[in-house]
Order: structure tokens, then sequence, then C-alpha cells
């Protein structure tokens, strides 16, 4: 069967779809949405499901690479929900220090994409530190609409500093170099964007299509950035003209791509707003980013 591509849906449909994984609407206010668009409701929970992640078809580097070695742990975070766990991808035979990268998932907790990102990166040399913000609430559940349910029970100011606490923790790992990065996407590149004005020593910060902080916030970013956008992003990029703003304003370093036509979500080649080119243009330019700014 041939996958499907974003370019197989009605564009009010997209729009819907990100409405639902950001929360905004419930699976039932979706699917009435999307039967204007379709033959009827049952033809739009067919859409759903279609555009809905596949994580075992889109994995990239298996669980048992020998090129890497693997594992959950546990940190801690007095300033938030006090242990979250975590999960840890690092090349095998290393044979000396490495950068660490935090890996920031979306809205839905760790679920098996991010942990494959994380296995991306222990294969390109870094050490990767993925947390679960899921964690107080039973961790990721293994389906991503009781996930999306359950991640908007957190407290927003206790999860914030979990991801604090990750940073400080992922920087000290035994095998770290002292350099910490940071990618997230979605949300997660939201809470990049926040790391950045909370941690100053950061040497790398990715945010995908993440929310923007205030100019205020913006005004205490040290670390270089690397920003990336999708180019029918429309809710996000809303932001981006006064985040630029801030950011020439205080010479924070910094490169920004908005890669045209494509989706929110686009480097999650889980769902069929993946974009192949799009996303390996802008993953090539992460590693790099992070070679550049992390290593030695």
């Amino acid at each position: 069967m041939t996958r499907k591509t974003a370019n197989d849906f009605h564009p009010e449909i997209l729009k819907l779809f990100d409405l639902h994984v950001h929360g905004f609407i419930s699976r039932r206010g979706f699917i009435d949405g999307a039967a204007k668009f379709v033959a009827g409701a049952a033809a739009a929970a067919g859409v759903l499901e279609a555009l809905s992640p596949r994580f075992a078809e889109a994995e990239q580097i298996a669980k048992d690479d020998a090129r890497i070695k693997t594992h959950y742990l546990e940190y801690s975070s007095p300033g938030g929900y006090g242990t979250i766990r975590g999960y840890l991808a690092e090349p095998a035979n290393a044979g000396k220090k490495l950068p660490v990268v935090l890996v920031v998932h979306e809205n839905r907790g760790l679920n098996p994409h991010i942990e494959d990102i994380a296995r991306r990166l222990a294969v390109d040399q870094f050490i990767a530190f993925a947390p679960d913000a899921l964690t107080p609430l039973g961790g990721y559940p293994g389906d991503e609409d009781k996930a999306r349910d359950l991640f908007a029970k957190l407290d927003q100011a206790k999860t914030h500093n979990d991801f604090l606490a990750a940073a400080q923790f992922a920087k000290s790992l035994p095998d770290s170099n002292g350099k910490l990065g940071v990618v997230g996407f979605c949300y997660g590149g939201g809470i990049a964007n926040f790391l950045a004005t909370r941690v100053p020593d950061l040497a790398g910060v990715v945010p995908f299509y993440g929310a923007q902080p205030t100019a205020e916030e913006t005004a205490k970013i040290k670390a270089p950035l690397l920003i990336h956008y999708a180019g029918a992003d429309d809710r996000i990029n809303a932001g981006w003209p006064a985040y630029e703003a801030a950011l020439k304003a205080n010479n924070v370093r910094y490169d920004a791509y908005i890669y045209p036509g494509v989706q929110h979500g686009f480097n999650n080649d889980t769902t069929p707003r993946y974009d192949e080119a799009a996303a390996k243009l802008a993953w090539q330019r992460t590693v790099n980013f992070f070679k550049v700014n992390l290593v030695g």
C-alpha cells in the first residue's frame, strides 16, 4: 500500500487534525468537522486513523541496534513532580566523553517516535536523554489519545521545572563532555525555547515548530539557536515575526528556516504530515549544528 502524504487530505482536514493533536478539539470534534469534507462520520473516523502515527513502520534505528546502548533511568526534580523517568541512548563504544542532547517530546509524552529520535542522535555520536513528562501520571500510556488527555492534566509549572531539572541532570551524566544541547518538537519546541531563556550555559538549542517566548524572556537567551518552522503552520508561525525581532534586538545568534508548503509536524515520520525532503534537510542541519556547537 502506498503511504499517504499530506497532499492526500483536504487542507481543512489537516487544520482540524492539528487542532485535535494539540488538544483544542476532541476526537468527536475532529470527526464532526472532517465529516463535512468526506462521506460522513464513518469516513471521517477512517481519515483520523490514516493520520494517526505508525510507530513501527517509521522506526529508523532499532532498539537493539549494536551501535548504541539504551536504558531507562530516573532523575530528581525537587521543584517539579519529584522523580521523572527518561530514556537514555548513547553510542555503544564511544571511548571518550561526548556532548549530550536533551530530547523534548510533543504533547503526548515519551512515545516510540521520540525514543527513536534519541537513538538517531546516539548513532551520530551524541548522548541523548529524553524525559517523559507523563511520569507522574504513569508515563506514556501506549495510546496517543490517552496520552494527550493525560498531558492536559499536568501542572505546567511543575512540568517546566521537570525539564529544567532534566537539563542539569543530562549535563552532569558521567560520560558527558560538559556541553548540553536541546532539541524539541511542537510542545517540545516550546520547551526548547523556554530552556534557552532559563539555562544560560546551553551550547545549542533547536526548536522544531515551537511556541515562542516573550520579548522580555528572549532577552535572557545566551545560546545559539537553530529554528525550524513549517510553511503551512499559520498557528505557530504567527509568533515568528515578534520572536525574530526580539532575537535581533538582543543580538542572539540564530539561524531560522521556514520549509515551504509543509505541515506542522513535518519532521515526524510516523504520520502523513511527514515531508521527507524537508525532514531530511532539517535533521541534517540539526546534526551539523550540534556537531559545531557541542563537540570539543
